[in-house]
Order: C-alpha cells, then structure tokens, then sequence
C-alpha cells in the first residue's frame, strides 16, 4: 500500500474515532443512568412517622448512579447536619443501611441509606461486584451529594459504614476531608479478610498463591462464558458444624429479620471473582493520618472484634486537637447484634459523637 493512503487511512480512522467520542458527551459531564426504583416502602423496618422519606440518586466519579433513601426529620429547620451510611458488605440500604439512616434521622440528621456501585437498585455493569477504589469513591460520591444540598449544612458532614462498610468509611476518612466524623460499626477489613483468611489463620504467601490461581482460572472462565459467577451468599441450610458467626449471618440474612430480594448476602452473593483487588488493595493504609474524628463501635462477643481493635491502633491523636478518636465496645453484643438490635446499638452515643464533632 502507497504510505501516503496507508497515513491517510490511519489518520480517517483516528479521527473518526475521536469524533465519535466526543459527540457522545463532548463535555464530559457526568451523566445520570435511568434507573428503576421501587416505590413501595420494601424495608426490613418499620417506616418512622417522625421523618420524611424519599428517593434519590447521584453520580461517582466513575460515571455509576447510585441509588440512596434520604430520611429528613419532620420537625428540622434550616441547613442540617448530614450523614451518609452505607452496609453490611453484601447488603442493600433497606437493610441495617436504612435503619441506622432512619434513626439518625429522628435525632435530627439529614440522612442518606446508599446502594453501592453494581448493587442493589444502584447502576453499574457487571453486577455484584465489590472494589476497594470504587466503593470507597461510592462514599465520597455521597458526600458530594451532600454538601451540594441546599437542606444540609456543608460543614457538618458525616458518615457511617457497617459491618465491611465500616473498613470502607475509614479509608474513605482517610482521603476526604470533608468528612469531620465518621463512624465504623461492627467492622470488616475486608482487605485483611481476603487475603488472610478469618483470624489471619491462612496468612501465608503459598495461601495466597492458591487464591490467585483460583480467582484467574475463574476469570478465564467468566470471560469464556461471558457471564461471571456469583460466589454465593449465606447458605440456605447451615452445616451442623457451622460456626456461631455464621449461625448469626443466617439469622440475620435468611430470616423475615433481614432478608432482602435484593440483598447479595441473602441470594446469590458477589461475583466469586470479587476478592481480586482486595488481595492487592491494603485498607485504611492511610488512617493514621485522619485527622478528623473516627468512632468505632464493636461487640465484645463479635467474632469480628479484632478488625475494629486493630483498626482503633492505627488511628492517631492529632496534637492540639481533643481525643477524637474513639473506640466503644458493647458488653455481650455479636456480630449482628449492631446490624438491627436498636436496644444494642448505642444510638446515644452515636448522636453524641455526631454532634460534638459537627460543632468543633
């Protein structure tokens, strides 16, 4: 071929392709997805006669919709301190989500319940996977949601992660500032969690050698098939030699308690190719650098206990600032008993936390 008509080709081809991206969002704004929400109150909890509820959505930096429930007290005037809340890591904001937002609400909070990226009634393709970078960005999304609401006092912004969401606040904590209190309840590193193996009993490189090797020939197969797998929620009947915490998960997940259609826990789980970057990705590697303040809550019963006191470690005193780093733990309480139990979890404490934090 003639090298002129070979560079014209090239260059035709170039420019074609440029231009068709271009027309496609020449401003490179960010765009919202259409999508399908329930209009029916779908909660695991009763509806609270004390708040307004209603429905949004907003965008992450990644150009995913993300769905949320926005709880407003009846009684709040003026610009309103806000939190969003995001968890249990494989649930959906009508679960426990929903049901700290709601309470925080009736305490006087702007509060909102969000769906992660690819979950729930929140956009993005494939479904049901999990990102260390994405969903932590899925809580600064919901900040910026926030601090540009007319309703909320831009100052005063916080959050709250549960159960793998609360690793997430953390990390989330950890790179925006905007966030003056965040709260972890019941927390998962779900960093640690993955690579490690529960109580860091498969903390070994020839472990994880195998759990790459797993997850890439799954890869392989997914992309063959053109459909990924889902690795499976909480099982629908336990094994007689199940350990408590998961006696609890399934208390929690396949019972009238907290089953959701929607939640991955309670049906199919994540796409079993979830835990690739949650090898690579260490968590809240940063947290000693917030300077903002972090509460962290946890049973003392909870087999997950060791994540939020090992986390608390890593948090430091800022000088010149009061003690903002806080960590409570609740005599008897499980796992699972910070996901629901409103007579367990300490709402008064919680709100006090909130509220000496906003006012610094």
């Amino acid at each position: 071929m003639n090298i002129r008509l070979l560079l014209a080709t090239c260059l035709l081809a170039f420019s074609v392709g440029k231009v068709d991206l271009a027309a496609s969002n020449p401003d490179n704004k960010n765009i919202m997805e259409n999508l399908t929400l329930t209009k029916e109150w779908d909660k695991t909890f009763p509806k609270s006669d004390k708040v307004d509820h209603s429905k949004v959505l907003f965008v992450n930096r990644y150009g995913i919709t993300l769905a949320a429930d926005m709880y407003r007290p009846k009684s709040a005037d003026g610009k309103l301190p806000a939190i969003a809340v995001c968890g249990p890591f494989g649930a959906v904001k009508e679960q426990a989500a929903g049901l700290y937002a709601q309470e925080m609400a009736e305490r006087g909070f702007l509060t909102i319940a969000f769906d992660p990226s690819f979950t729930g009634e929140s956009g993005g393709t494939p479904r049901y996977m999990t990102s260390p970078d994405i969903n932590t960005e899925d809580f600064s999304a919901a900040v910026d949601f926030l601090v540009t609401n007319p309703d909320v006092d831009s100052e005063k912004i916080g959050i709250i992660g549960i159960c793998g969401w609360g690793g997430i606040a953390i990390n989330a904590a950890a790179a925006d500032t905007r966030i003056k209190a965040t709260l972890a309840s019941t927390m998962y590193d779900m960093s640690r969690v993955t690579s490690n193996g529960y109580f860091d009993s498969d903390d070994t490189p020839s472990y994880r050698q195998s759990l790459r090797e797993s997850l890439s020939a799954q890869r392989t197969e997914d992309y063959r098939t053109g459909s990924p797998k889902l690795g499976g929620g909480v099982p629908d009947i336990l094994p007689e030699d199940a350990p408590e915490f998961l006696r609890d998960y399934h208390d929690y997940y396949k019972t009238s308690r907290g089953y959701h259609p929607r939640s991955l826990n309670s049906n199919g789980g994540r796409n079993a190719t979830s835990g690739i970057p949650w090898i690579n990705f260490p968590l809240m590697s940063r947290a000693g650098e917030i300077e903002n303040a972090v509460m962290i809550i946890h049973g003392e019963k909870a087999h997950s206990f060791y994540f939020g006191n090992d986390a608390y470690k890593k948090l430091s005193v800022i000088p010149g600032k009061d003690n903002n780093k806080l960590f409570m733990v609740i005599p008897g309480a499980s796992h699972t008993d910070l996901y629901d139990k409103k007579d367990v979890i300490p709402f008064d404490a919680i709100e006090k936390f909130f509220e000496e934090n906003f006012n610094k």
